[in-house]
């Protein structure tokens, strides 16, 4: 009984952890995206492509550790409330294509191999926002269960 009542605090602190670092980058995500779209109207400057490198390098820090980090934690035995699991298996599809959506944007516009597209930023860049949109919802949903 003494162990299972050490391991409920330290898996606690872990979803806390988690949640929090999360929320974190998160919002590092949404500033950074605030000062890629505060530069419009876009222009192929070095500013632009330093902001935009920036912007997408936090981007795939911040899908990954909800995809990697609060997925793989769940899914690897350690979760074992049966409603967290239903939800996150529930959650889990739509949630990879907010994913697939931010590394997409990352590979059309952190290459610095090719010139990339200034003419379809804007379009990408609100795309892009929609699917954040959409990912915050399904991590918060995700993350009160995870907390509860």
């Amino acid at each position: 009984m003494s162990a299972v009542m050490n391991e409920t605090p330290d898996r606690r602190q872990h979803n806390h952890h988690l949640v929090s670092e999360l929320e974190q980058e998160r919002g590092q995500v949404w500033s950074l995206y605030c000062e890629v779209a505060d530069l419009k109207p876009f222009s192929a400057t070095i500013e632009t492509q330093s902001t935009l490198t920036q912007f997408s390098q936090l981007l795939v820090d911040y899908v990954s550790l909800g995809h990697f980090g609060i997925y793989e934690y769940l899914l690897s035995g350690k979760e074992r409330r049966e409603k967290v699991l239903t939800a996150a298996k529930k959650i889990y599809p739509e949630f990879s294509r907010t994913t697939e959506a931010a590394i997409s944007f990352n590979d059309k516009y952190d290459d610095h191999k090719n010139k990339f597209k200034i003419e379809s930023l804007e379009e990408d860049l609100s795309a892009l926002g929609e699917n954040l949109a959409k990912r915050i919802e399904l991590e918060d949903e995700l993350c009160r269960l995870v907390l509860k």
